[in-house]
């Protein structure tokens, strides 16, 4: 990282308005009514792969971008785990935490989405559609279903990263890496979606969830804060997991 705490700050706070605007607008092309991606709120027309296309995308533009200048994190979670282990330093994670950068750029591109698809909530009538496009749920109506899926699937994604970035292969082509993140966030959304949409990210759940409670969205039902604490612990807990996974059997 190459970047004063500002531009990381600036960094972070851009990244995930990009990650949020592309990953949660394409899951508003996919599930609102009257859009180009579906007529219907729902998953046909191949909306669950143009959803991890936009999430995909949504990660590895940033890292492009960014990944220089802050090291792309993105996502509380990250950062978490790298302090854990002693690759960040605790004195700069709460500001760059999602109470500030992550946070706020999560919620300034969850609002750009609302105002760019407007016409289609208020044409929009399934309450749980238009909260998809927000935030995640537990499908399953299993708090612990949806806990032990954004924790693993956390791990796996922090532990798949930790490889890319590391890996011998890509130490010369830093971009290869970076493609091979967002190919692996594609797969995770398409391989563990169905279970609670996934977050994988405190920052991209919590962020857009606020926006849907209190700004008027139309048709809008419950945000569902008896869940809400789920994506912000999880993956926290799976971050961690994964990359001492990671550095217990390949170092750092």
């Amino acid at each position: 990282m190459t970047g004063s705490w500002e531009a990381r700050y600036a960094a972070e706070f851009f990244g995930t308005l990009i990650l949020v605007l592309l990953g949660n607008g394409a899951v508003a092309n996919a599930f609102l009514k009257n859009t180009t991606g579906n007529d219907d709120p729902g998953l046909a027309n191949g909306g669950w792969l143009l959803v991890a296309s936009g999430y995909g995308l949504g990660v590895m533009l940033p890292a492009m971008m960014f990944g220089s200048i802050s090291g792309n994190h993105l996502n509380p979670a990250i950062t978490i785990g790298q302090a854990v282990i002693g690759i960040f330093p605790w004195a700069h994670v709460a500001p760059y935490l999602i109470w500030i950068w992550q946070f706020l750029g999560a919620i300034a591109g969850q609002c750009l989405i609302l105002a760019l698809y407007w016409p289609h909530y208020r044409q929009t009538t399934d309450n749980e559609a238009v909260l998809g496009t927000f935030a995640t749920s537990d499908h399953a109506n299993s708090q612990l279903n949806g806990f032990v899926t954004e924790m693993v699937g956390t791990a796996v994604l922090i532990f798949g990263a930790m490889g890319l970035y590391r890996g011998m292969f890509f130490h010369q082509n830093i971009d290869i890496a970076n493609i091979g993140v967002g190919l692996l966030i594609a797969a995770m959304v398409i391989s563990l979606g169905s279970p609670t949409g996934p977050a994988l990210n405190p920052a991209r759940d919590l962020g857009p969830r606020l926006v849907h409670a209190l700004l008027p969205v139309p048709n809008k039902g419950s945000s569902h804060w008896e869940y809400s604490w789920v994506p912000v612990v999880a993956p926290i807990v799976g971050a961690v997991i994964g990359i001492w996974i990671y550095k217990i059997f390949f170092g750092l």
